[in-house]
Formats: structure tokens, sequence, C-alpha cells
């Protein structure tokens, strides 16, 4: 890349990011092109955003009549695609009631109160709630509170009490944290960890969270922000264990791109935010509402379901025949879509290695190379995927 064309920090914008020195300026499908015309395979959709991948033939033109029409009102009013898009989510989760905001850290931060307005209704003075190691909930300081990584926490105390964190897939550990504790109101937990580095909870814990929750009156609260929405291959990651949450905060693929988030309810929860309780500026507004139903419109009508399930497969696949047996992998995690791929060294360095070989992935929890793509991704692409990543891995390995 010519260096003169590189994009630089800004003296402006915050110093919030680790940036890697390039720019998108446009994307096709499951394609992006940088400001210096340089193309890139997209492994990472906007970390488990883009859906329908980048200028989706059926999404733009809907986003552009929305936007002639209607990007905001208030919800001071009605919003008739807030009704149409809750329907959906509640028929494909088999829950009842949904908030609509318009990010996953609200969408928690909301899952969050409201497991706090359960335990006070209950008499609960000082409501606790469950959550987990290596969990990655936001970066608001409830939320960052409910996450289990110390090095995002650092520099931002004092956290939020009424937390209770136990480790993955262990209900013993579950049962002696909470043992004689009335104050307990909610479990938390993600299906798949994203951040944490792509750490599945196991089918049978699921099912024994839940049975758990049932019988001491407890809400599971399950955060499909990244790993739902079909990512999976199923709608939320959850329904594999043939499981029902209380609360399930949405966000990311939800828009594909256009900023929104969810909180879908069940009987136990629907009701106990009421009027004054909650609320959002711009959460529900007619332009991500639009995007959401036109979103689980066309994944229905392209099997994006099927797609992420049978392309994952195959993905993972290629992985497991080159990496399997060999000393520097621990581990391939995920399901579907989403995909993590564990060394036995910090690997950060292959984020921008990919990208110099034209491929966007990202690495999480230090040694987690992480690929999260828009659910249109071919098997052939998945290959050129394969054939990227693979040689970079084994070079970096033997260094």
């Amino acid at each position: 890349m010519n260096a003169a064309l590189k994009p630089v920090a800004s003296p402006h914008v915050m110093n919030t990011y680790g940036r890697l020195p390039i720019a998108m300026s446009h994307g096709r499908g499951c394609r992006l092109w940088d400001t210096n015309g340089k193309e890139y395979l997209d492994a990472l959709g906007g970390i488990a955003v883009n859906t329908l991948g980048h200028g989706h033939p059926k999404l733009v033109p809907a986003l552009q009549d929305q936007i002639a029409k209607l990007i905001h009102s208030s919800n001071y009013y009605h919003v008739p695609d807030q009704e149409k898009l809750a329907q959906m989510l509640v028929e494909r989760s088999g829950m009842t009631n949904v908030f609509f905001c318009s990010t996953g850290l609200e969408a928690n931060e909301a899952a969050l109160k409201l497991a706090r307005k359960y335990g006070h209704d209950k008499g609960i003075e000082r409501p606790e709630i469950v959550v987990y190691e290596k969990a990655f909930h936001g970066r608001s300081i409830a939320t960052l509170s409910a996450t289990g990584n110390p090095k995002v926490q650092a520099g931002f105390g004092p956290l939020v009490e009424g937390f209770i964190r136990v480790p993955l897939n262990d209900i013993e550990a579950l049962k002696k944290a909470t043992v004689g504790n009335p104050n307990v109101v909610a479990v938390f937990f993600e299906t798949i960890q994203g951040e944490g580095g792509v750490n599945p909870m196991r089918a049978q814990y699921l099912q024994d969270v839940r049975a758990l929750c049932d019988q001491r009156d407890w809400l599971l609260m399950i955060d499909e922000v990244q790993c739902g929405m079909g990512r999976t291959g199923k709608w939320f990651a959850h329904q594999w264990a043939g499981i029902v949450p209380d609360v399930m905060p949405l966000a990311k693929g939800l828009g594909s791109g256009v900023p929104i988030g969810a909180v879908v309810a069940g009987p136990k929860a629907a009701n106990i935010f009421q009027p004054g309780n909650h609320g959002t500026t711009f959460g529900g507004n007619p332009l991500a509402m639009r995007a959401g139903v036109e979103t689980i419109r066309i994944m229905e009508e392209d099997g994006l379901l099927e797609n992420a399930a049978r392309v994952g497969a195959h993905l993972r696949a290629r992985l497991e025949k080159s990496l399997g047996g060999h000393p520097g992998l621990k581990e391939i995690r995920g399901q579907g879509l989403m995909i993590g791929v564990e060394l036995n060294k910090p690997c950060g360095v292959l984020t921008q290695r990919a990208c110099d070989a034209g491929l966007l992935l990202s690495v999480t929890a230090d040694s987690v190379i992480r690929m999260v793509p828009p659910l249109i991704m071919t098997t052939a692409e998945a290959d050129e995927v394969a054939d990227i990543l693979l040689p970079l891995i084994h070079a970096f390995l033997a260094e």
C-alpha cells in the first residue's frame, strides 16, 4: 500500500480503537474494497453484523424506500414496523413480547434492569444475578460489571455490585455459588461467548440451567447478541438445546448493519416493565425496524439458516483437516458461521497478516482466531477463506 494513502489516526477522534491502517470504500456480497481499491474477502461481517453481506440487492432498495418515507418519529407514537418485527421475533423464538433499542449493550442493560425489577417486585431488596467467567456483555458500567474480563474492567471501578460469577458448563458450581442465597433473581450468559473466545455452552448444561431456573423461580436470560439471528443454523443458538429463555437480548445481525437492538421476553418477564420504567430515543425507529423486517424476510427467502449451517460445517472441516493434530492447535470451536480457532500462543499479529493477504477476520481472547462472516457466504468463498488463512496459521505456528 502506498504509505501516502494510508489512513492515519485523526487528531479529533478519540483514540479508543487499535485500528488497522485501511479504510473501507464499498462492498458487494462478501467482498469489500478499501479506499486504495484493494479487495478483501470478509470473514468478519462487521463483527457478526452484516448478515446479508454488503449492498444486498433486496435490502438496499427497501432501505432507500424507507429513508425516503421516514427515518425517525419517536416512541410517543406507534411505529407499525415495530409491531411487524416484534411479531416476527416472537414467532421465531416462542416468546411473547419485545422491547426495541439500538445496540447490544442497551439490550443487555435492559435485561439487567428487568432482572432487578423482577427481584424488587418479589420483595428482594438487593437482587443478585449470576454471570460467567470470560463473558462479554458490553461496556456500560453495569454491562461491564457483568462482563468477565478484568482487562476491559480495569480503570473503571468501582463496578456495579450484585453479580455472582461462575465457570462455564459446570452446573454443580452454579448450585454451589447460589446455595441458600435468597437474593438470586436471574442467570445471564451467552449461548456461545463471542469476545470471550467463541466458547459454547453445552446443550445439557443449557437444559440443566433452564430446569434450575424453573425450580428456583429465577429468570433465564440468554444473550444472543452475537450468536443469534441465524448464525449457528437456527434462529437463536440456544434452540439447539430445545429450551426457551425468559429474556433474550439481540442486536448485531438483526438489522444487517443498521443499528438495532431488542429484548425479547417470555411470559415470566414480559410485563415487568411498565410505562416510565424504561425507554430509548432511537430504539424502534422506522428505519431500524424496516431493516429488521427485511433482514428476516430475506433470510427466509434465501434459506440463510441452512446456508450458515452448511457453509460453516464445510469451512470447519477444511480447518480441521489441515490443522487437526497440529501441536500448535488447541481447539476449533463454534457452530455454523461462528468459528473460533484457538492456538497455543497469542496470535494477534494474524489480524494484520490476514488483512495484508486480503482476508478480514479478528483475534479475540489473545489466541483465538474468530470468523463470523455474512450468512450469504458460499462454500467456494469458504474455501477461499481457508486457502488464505491456513498457510498463515501454519507459518505463524512454525515461528
